[in-house]
């Protein structure tokens, strides 16, 4: 450390001043001492002082950052200097304690002036790196401003929008979907099921669970609440009616729905061209039928009736939809198709009594009335079935065996026309149809897909006569051929394993 202690001459006042100026000295070669300096004139003592102040400040600022009141410290001496030096009467020298005062009011204004310039530095606000947080939804940065932070990211409330209705998601709760966001209304409208009947959201059961009965081959979904709510079903399709649709009522009850009653067959002229072409049909396969049976279409009542009539006879319950007669009986046919009246309900069809009188093993065969066109060419084929066998002396089979084999032939037509009425639609589409001509191909599209649910009908019954019939029935005729297999059945009365 150095001391300094400085004296004048000529001024007592000043004498008596001691100024002791420790600084730090970063050498350690130079040895603590005490420097007596005694200079006359007082104005070399301000000059000394002034330029020593002045490297002390120049030492201790950093960055730059008191050089301002450095030089105006500097220059507020060099000015009181300036003015003692150039008095020619050398008055300041008589005057050692004004000057005094003077320097330090000088180096007490500096001192306040630096100390208001620079007041204590405050810690500047934070802020995030530039490209911090940018949204998600439009790739800016989102800056100061209010955002949202979601789904694993940052958004500006306006760039965080529904994934359906494009409006920004403003509520506290949102749905999502894979990745996309929802408001929970508008994911509620897409995803949640609704009713194919009432068109109503599904209810959740007690478990808080989304709980409907689904068809098992169209797919239709409904509350379970419309299978003990006498909900009509079509006596076809077994689809539920909708709401908002009206299917066609029958005169014994039944339900038919728009697209069924559309290839519908209402009376017994209507299904002569049907009834030939099936019978061409087994005359194909070599199966001729030599007899002439008579086919009438009949109401469900009648139906019935014939079928407490019958001696023997295996029928598909819940409900019969063809029989084939053995029996002499009076049956009551449909002889002209009804229309369709106020409220959907079949008006003016006339029937009439007919006396079947049997020539030959087989009566007659009854079919049930209003059903489409393929509904009905099946229970034909199976009613044909049922009399080409005991017209070939086919005798005392197990029900298993005759309706299996007879659910086999309708399966077979049934997947024929299938598969006509799809290489037709593919003709009609490639050489370019006309709109009425497409209105007819929507109407084939619809009855493939009505074919292929009477098939499905098929296989997937579960009766041990028709359903394990069929199945048994169908593996022979697609091992052996359906000519080996009718040879096996008259043999032994059982399919070939």
């Amino acid at each position: 450390m150095i001391y300094v202690w400085f004296t004048t001459e000529g001024s007592q006042s000043f004498l008596d001043t001691l100024f002791i100026i420790c600084f730090e000295y970063m050498s350690s070669a130079l040895p603590s001492y005490l420097i007596p300096c005694t200079i006359a004139p007082a104005a070399y003592v301000v000059m000394f002082i002034g330029c020593f102040c002045g490297n002390f400040f120049l030492r201790l600022c950093k960055d730059g950052q008191l050089r301002n009141e450095d030089e105006e410290l500097d220059h507020a001496i060099a000015l009181s200097l300036s003015e003692e030096l150039t008095k020619p009467d050398g008055s300041s020298l008589q005057e050692p304690e004004e000057n005094d005062e003077e320097l330090a009011r000088a180096l007490e204004a500096s001192l306040k002036m630096g100390s208001q310039q620079n007041p204590p530095s405050q810690p500047p606000p934070y802020s995030y790196p530039r490209g911090y947080r940018i949204c998600a939804g439009c790739n800016h940065e989102i800056g100061y401003g209010r955002f949202l932070s979601c789904m694993g990211t940052l958004w500006h409330p306006d760039c965080f929008c529904c994934v359906a209705c494009g409006l920004p998601i403003r509520e506290h709760e949102f749905s999502m979907s894979g990745n996309d966001p929802y408001h929970k209304s508008c994911y509620k409208e897409l995803h949640h099921p609704k009713c194919d009947v009432c068109h109503q959201f599904i209810p959740t059961n007690r478990a808080g669970l989304i709980e409907y009965r689904a068809h098992p081959f169209w797919g239709q979904r409904y509350c379970p609440s419309h299978e003990h709510d006498e909900t009509p079903r079509c006596c076809s399709c077994e689809r539920m009616e909708p709401r908002d649709v009206q299917y066609i009522s029958l005169d014994d009850g039944r339900k038919l729905c728009l697209e069924c009653l559309d290839s519908s067959i209402m009376d017994t002229g209507e299904c002569q061209p049907l009834y030939h072409e099936i019978r061409d049909y087994y005359e194909g396969m070599i199966m001729k039928l030599d007899q002439q049976i008579p086919m009438l279409l009949v109401e469900r009542q009648a139906l019935n009736e014939a079928m407490e009539g019958e001696k023997d006879g295996h029928h598909h319950m819940p409900e019969t939809r063809g029989l084939c007669l053995s029996e002499e009986q009076t049956v009551s046919s449909i002889l002209r198709r009804p229309k369709i009246g106020a409220g959907n309900r079949i008006t003016g069809m006339r029937t009439g009594s007919q006396k079947l009188t049997r020539r030959c093993e087989v009566t007659a065969i009854l079919i049930l009335y209003g059903l489409p066109r393929l509904l009905t060419g099946s229970i034909l084929a199976h009613e044909l079935m049922h009399g080409w066998l005991r017209l070939n002396g086919f005798r005392n089979l197990s029900p298993a065996v005759e309706e299996g084999i007879c659910q086999v032939l309708s399966h077979m037509w049934l997947e024929s026309e299938v598969m006509a009425g799809s290489s037709s639609n593919v003709a009609s589409t490639s050489t370019g149809a006309s709109s009425s001509s497409s209105k007819k191909a929507n109407r084939s599209q619809f009855e493939k897909k009505l074919g292929e649910f009477f098939m499905h009908q098929i296989s997937a019954d579960t009766s041990p006569a028709y359903g394990e019939g069929f199945r048994l029935g169908n593996a022979a005729v697609v091992q052996y051929g359906l000519r080996r297999t009718l040879d096996h059945i008259r043999l032994t009365g059982n399919f070939p394993l």
